[in-house]
């Protein structure tokens, strides 16, 4: 039996080694220097052109290929074998969003420490964000709760990464390519850097294979067996998080590599750790390096992140892990809770209009530098105030559509951008820029409005069987939504957009709205909030759990289908508008549930108010901090909303 499964393992790393070898010919062959793989395999052993080529550009960048897919392919079988979770990976854990965040940094505080000591920077990121991790999903590390959480941290980081690149340009511009994963190197520096680290980690992971086959059985039995069970775990998230830490270092975020592979190994039917770290690594280069050239083959001659490239490949790998997980896990009937002790809305909307009225008149009033009560000013009529006004009603707009998609999902994590619709919002706009270079920018929400119906389109055929489970639901989202990011990447780079530009876009951003932006926000908006307010009776009833709802005579389908809708059709109207704006559907109606409770009348009403009242402050703020440059509004959103949900991470059971 073993001499059986030993050869079997044999073949399949032979043939993966020669899958590898034939990939890396191909590799070689990219780039504006063209020659083929027959003049490549006479020519690169004798002085020349090819040699050169080779040897200074080409040779480096396969390399440091093959080792960073090598080494995130570990890292993820590390990590999936430690929390027992099949959709663990450095990047769905948000330990490469953590390590680039401090990268970046760093580049702009401190150059001098990054010029000196890179590694130990993304280490220190990759360590800041596992802590995170582990102390926010808690101790059970249930697979749905740890993917929430390694999202949430993960936009938390991409959201202030983003704000300090574009409030620092000129220090950051080199490294928007790099950020969305990049093969780039111009000498053998990075590898010479990274290949001993990488070496002695995966030795290390091998020493540890044996304890992890033991570790498998369950705590309990390794226990019993004499393991030291804490000092293994924590030794693997070390060696998990050196492999991430150093590949973020040398080649940037790149996601899904950690996560495909390992999984792979396992479908082929190779078993014990040793053997799958060996696999691993071998699948995570040939993902890593096919990556590369299929992303080189789309766009000859120019570069294509390769971390887009995975992501691309990889969403839907996740989707279907998405759909594997959750048939494994009980269907959760989680009620949603609120405040035992409401505020009744005669007190709390009175207060929250004067609070709505007073940020408005100084958003109307003042530009950052001097105050002007003449709000008939041209300039003040024709471009303030209609984007202060756009704002309200859009912050209303996300406000709403949290309150539906957390109520469908059960889960008060819930919003737009988990379920993917606003990146696929996003990609859809890019998309269009790249297939109709002079299109004009008013046919922008056009891109976005498809975006968003894709996506609602794939959870509709993805969880239709199932009734619309709620963990299936978000797992899914979270698939759409790096899909969707990935997409908006390439399609930046496709565009040749200013690095800039694209970043106002793709951060969310209130400038530069008209009186036509707010009457287009006013009428859908009015089109769509009655049919919202509609369905808060059933919502009411689903909250209390499939079967309550079901006895009551809900058709719990159907429900979710028209809240789905609704709620994407919302979505889509405030992508059109701002451009991709998170975090303001999760924060409102968590506020508004704990001043009003669970009710979805009255939270509804009250999450309008704060959503409208936390966009226009953002706005503002974004206009006068740094004037008379601007901060995108969704920037500062993620920024005021990033402490509140970590605290909401920390407190949900």
């Amino acid at each position: 039996m073993f001499g059986k499964s030993l050869n079997k393992s044999f073949v399949i790393l032979t043939g993966g080694f020669f899958l590898l070898m034939l990939l890396s010919l191909i590799h070689l062959t990219q780039g504006q220097a063209e020659y083929s793989i027959s003049e490549l395999l006479s020519e690169v052993w004798v002085e020349g052109r090819i040699q050169d080529i080779v040897l200074s550009f080409r040779l480096p960048r396969l390399v440091i290929g093959i080792l960073a897919g090598g080494a995130l392919a570990v890292s993820g079988a590390l990590l999936q074998t430690l929390t027992k979770n099949p959709l663990a990976a450095p990047g769905t854990l948000g330990i490469n969003a953590g390590a680039f965040f401090f990268v970046v940094a760093s580049t702009i505080f401190f150059p001098s420490f990054i010029g000196n000591y890179p590694f130990l920077t993304a280490l220190l990121g990759a360590v800041v964000s596992s802590i995170m991790v582990v102390m926010l999903a808690g101790r059970q590390m249930e697979p749905v709760r740890v993917a929430l959480t390694g999202m949430i941290i993960s936009l938390m980081f991409a959201s202030i990464t983003g704000a300090l690149q574009l409030l620092f340009e000129n220090k950051t511009n080199g490294l928007f390519l790099w950020g969305s994963g990049t093969l780039v190197q111009l000498n053998w520096n990075g590898i010479t850097f990274a290949a001993p680290v990488i070496a002695i980690a995966f030795v290390c992971a091998l020493i540890l294979a044996k304890p992890l086959d033991t570790l498998s059985l369950g705590e309990d039995i390794a226990t019993s067996l004499g393991q030291k069970v804490s000092a293994v775990k924590l030794a693997t998230w070390g060696v998990a998080i050196v492999l991430a830490a150093i590949t973020v270092s040398v080649v940037g975020p790149i996601g899904f590599i950690g996560l495909m592979a390992p999984h792979i190994v396992r479908m082929l039917g190779v078993k014990g750790h040793v053997m799958i770290f060996v696999h691993s690594f071998l699948w995570g280069a040939i993902m890593m390096i096919g990556a590369d050239v299929l992303g080189r083959m789309i766009q000859p001659g120019q570069e294509v992140p390769v971390g887009a490239m995975t992501a691309l490949i990889g969403g839907p790998w996740l989707l279907y892990l998405a759909w594997k997980t959750v048939r494994s896990i009980k269907r959760s009937d989680r009620q949603m809770g609120g405040t035992t002790s409401p505020i009744r809305l005669k007190v709390i909307i009175p207060i929250l209009m004067a609070m709505i009225t007073l940020s408005v008149v100084i958003a109307f009033s003042y530009n950052g530098t001097e105050w002007s009560l003449n709000w008939t000013n041209t300039y003040i009529w024709n471009f303030r105030i209609p984007r202060v006004l756009t704002s309200f009603i859009v912050g209303i707009i996300l406000a709403v559509t949290g309150v539906l998609l957390q109520g469908v999902l059960r889960n008060p994590l819930a919003d737009a951008s988990v379920i993917g619709v606003t990146s696929m919002g996003g990609a859809g706009a890019m998309l269009l820029l790249v297939m109709f270079p002079a299109i004009p920018a008013a046919f922008m929400p056009l891109g976005a409005i498809i975006g968003s119906v894709v996506a609602l389109l794939i959870i509709l055929v993805t969880a239709w069987k199932n009734s619309f489970q709620p963990m299936l639901v978000a797992l899914m989202g979270i698939a759409i939504s790096a899909f969707g990011s990935a997409a908006t990447q390439v399609f930046v780079v496709k565009a040749k957009l200013a690095v800039a530009a694209a970043l106002v876009w793709l951060s969310g951003s209130t400038y530069g709205k008209g009186w036509d932006d707010v009457y287009y926000a006013l009428i859908l908006f009015a089109l769509f909030i009655g049919p919202a307010i509609y369905m808060t009776r059933k919502l009411d009833t689903l909250t209390f759990g499939d079967d309550v709802a079901s006895g009551l005579g809900v058709s719990v389908r159907s429900a979710r289908v028209w809240a789905l809708v609704i709620g994407v059709a919302l979505s889509t109207i405030a992508v059109s508008l701002v451009g991709t704006i998170g975090f303001i559907g999760l924060v409102a109606p968590h506020i508004a549930r704990r001043l009003v409770g669970y009710r979805h009348l009255p939270l509804i009403l009250v999450s309008g108010l704060l959503g409208g009242l936390l966009l226009v402050t953002a706005d503002l703020l974004g206009r006068i901090l740094i004037t008379p440059n601007e901060i995108p509004s969704g920037l500062i959103v993620a920024v005021i909303g990033t402490p509140y949900l970590l605290y909401l991470l920390r407190k949900m059971k």
